[in-house]
């Protein structure tokens, strides 16, 4: 499978991704298809997932489950190890299914893969370090005489519905750790990349995870309501907007869930920091994947003593960004999801400016192409300050006090990352403890991550934490053992 899907897109052919049922690729049924925010052109197809599909699914499912938590953790680390050498070998073609199906610059792209693989082999890490606790039950009188075992067993069945603005990373994050745990996953794919979802479960299976470990359908938010609400499922692993997270949340129930839902991440720029390479980094990291990252850089808060020079120096780095074909490998800005998002960045920039700001650059589209747009000093309330644009654009805003930016920070709805560029120990500190956000990045801007760190938010940004540790964490359960008369600490 995987073979054919990186054929048909290397010959510029629709890719035809297919589903993974019951333990059966299908492709046939009524299907969706991918128009390329770029091309303008059918890029991709997938089969759209029935009700009779997710009763399938469900059923393999729960009749796999116990035989995939009985692998060794060895046996599943040595399969997501491959799976890492694999990713690294057939990193280009996977890049070129991004940019086909995302509009996402190749070195973009080339980017996602090289975390994917370090992602899975972190996975594989993880799984080896799996284990439990001997309790100290013999401090308490009622313990004595007792010895008192823990390891953390599989949930049985995971659902991972992954977003479509890094979807083989995020693939990798949630299905890798499910599998490092020990759990059989059914996964939901993002309409808008169904071939590049597929191509990594296939080089999965190919690389050794059994097909009772993993099952991959198609459609939209009725298939992903179906199976939040099937009883075999334990735990969901969801990225994506507060709104289907609120749906994921009634849908499943009483359930495990690990949810993170954006954000409208801030980037604070202090008088003492180096401005020259506080604006390369948010010009870098503003823009890249056309803003669609849940940290991208979307406010960035200067002293306003310094406000005008950084808008100067922050100016000229996004007016060298190259906009154009996500194929092009020196392409650093490529199309948008689709073109009402980039309509979006057009529009609220619009607002912004009727409101009084400035625009700097930007502030156009060429269908889901949106130009890189700087709106300068809007106000606050302004929808390029409160919301999520998720898009290309950066709003640059002056502050006077430490006190008072850490305040407007934390005054909107979402709280998953921040930025900040300073060298003074007592701001860092002051920043750390005070900003209601999962993660603090000093002397970088809000969008960046390393996968084996604990990343999530506060808020409306979610809950639960996506690293592999933590979520092995969450895809699994405490057992205990208790032996009663048999103690390791004496009887007395």
């Amino acid at each position: 499978m995987l073979e054919k899907i990186l054929g048909m897109s290397a010959a510029a052919e629709r890719v035809e991704a297919a589903a993974l049922v019951a333990g059966a690729w299908v492709g046939s049924g009524p299907q969706n298809e991918r128009i390329g925010p770029f091309s303008a052109r059918v890029v991709s197809s997938a089969p759209r997932a029935t009700a009779g599909d997710v009763v399938a699914v469900r059923a393999f499912a729960r009749e796999n489950a116990a035989g995939v938590a009985r692998m060794s953790p060895a046996s599943r680390a040595d399969v997501l190890e491959r799976a890492a050498v694999a990713v690294a070998r057939h990193r280009d073609d996977l890049a070129r299914l991004l940019a086909l199906e995302l509009g996402k610059p190749v070195k973009d792209g080339r980017g996602e893969l090289d975390r994917v693989a370090d992602t899975f082999a972190v996975c594989a890490a993880e799984a080896r370090r799996i284990g439990g606790e001997n309790l100290p039950v013999a401090g308490w009188a009622r313990g004595a005489g007792t010895t008192a075992l823990t390891f953390r067993a599989p949930v049985g069945v995971a659902l991972v519905i992954t977003p479509f603005n890094a979807p083989a990373n995020l693939l990798a994050h949630k299905l890798g750790a499910s599998f490092a745990a020990g759990n059989t996953t059914i996964v939901k794919a993002p309409p808008q990349a169904p071939a590049i979802s597929t191509a990594l479960v296939a080089l999965l299976v190919e690389a050794g995870m059994p097909l009772g470990a993993v099952q991959l359908l198609h459609g939209g938010g009725e298939v992903g309501a179906a199976l939040c609400g099937a009883p075999e499922v334990a735990v969901i692993s969801f990225t994506g907007s507060p709104e289907t997270g609120a749906a994921v949340a009634r849908a499943a129930g009483a359930k495990r869930l690990v949810l993170e839902l954006g954000g409208n991440a801030a980037t604070i720029v202090c008088e003492d920091a180096d401005l020259e390479a506080a604006a390369e980094v948010c010009a870098r990291t503003g823009y890249s994947n056309s803003g669609q990252s849940c940290v991208s850089v979307q406010r960035v808060y200067v002293q306003e003593t310094r406000f005008e020079e950084f808008l100067a120096l922050f100016r000229d780095r996004v007016a060298a960004l190259r906009v154009g074909d996500p194929l092009d490998p020196a392409t650093d800005v490529g199309a948008m999801v689709d073109e009402n998002a980039a309509e979006r960045v057009v529009d609220w920039s619009a607002k912004a400016a009727a409101d009084g700001a400035r625009i700097l650059i930007g502030g156009t589209r060429e269908g889901a192409t949106a130009a890189p747009t700087i709106v300068a000093d809007p106000d606050p309330a302004a929808l390029v300050v409160t919301e999520e644009v998720f898009g290309a654009l950066v709003a640059v805003l002056p502050y006077r006090g430490f006190a008072e930016v850490i305040e407007t920070c934390n005054s909107g709805r979402y709280g998953l990352q921040a930025g900040l560029f300073t060298r003074d120990l007592e701001r860092i500190i002051t920043a750390w403890r005070d900003l209601q956000v999962g993660g603090v990045i000093v002397n970088g801007s809000s969008n960046f991550r390393l996968d084996h760190i604990p990343f999530g938010g506060v808020k409306d940004s979610g809950f639960g934490r996506e690293s592999p540790r933590c979520m092995i964490g969450d895809f699994t359960h405490v057992k205990t053992l208790m032996l009663r008369g048999t103690s390791i600490w004496g009887e007395n």
